[in-house]
């Protein structure tokens, strides 16, 4: 049983080489993030297989670390991915307005909006329905 764990273990190793082809050929971004998530995938499943082939309990937890580090580079993919779609080729956003930055974005959130009591609201605060 172990041999054909080893067997299949290889079979994914050669299809996360294929995988690479992918990466280093894929016409967009999004393409090639699929093709890096395969790779994690790939490497996941060879690891699990050759833990369970070797009776190696410590290579689960390298997998199980993989599979963490491969769901933060995806989220990391997504964040750049939008920053890089507001920005838009000149690195200036839709409106012409430079881009945010992700500092900008977190200090922003962070700020309380104040709040008026009905009728003391100044002249320049936005309306509560509006964007």
């Amino acid at each position: 049983m172990a041999d054909f764990l080893q067997w299949m273990a290889a079979f994914l190793v050669l299809m996360v080489a294929l995988g690479l082809v992918r990466v280093a050929l894929g016409p967009g971004r999004a393409e090639r993030m699929m093709a890096a998530q395969l790779l994690g995938s790939g490497a996941i499943g060879a690891l699990l297989l050759f833990s369970a082939a070797s009776a190696e309990p410590a290579v689960v937890d390298v997998a199980l670390t993989l599979a963490l580090l491969a769901a933060f580079a995806s989220i990391a993919f997504v964040k750049f991915a939008l920053r890089q779609d507001q920005a838009g080729p000149s690195g200036q956003g839709d409106d012409g307005s430079a881009a945010l930055r992700p500092s900008m974005l977190a200090q922003a959130s962070m700020e309380p909006r104040p709040s008026f009591p009905s009728g003391d609201r100044p002249a320049y605060a936005p309306d509560e329905g509006s964007t």
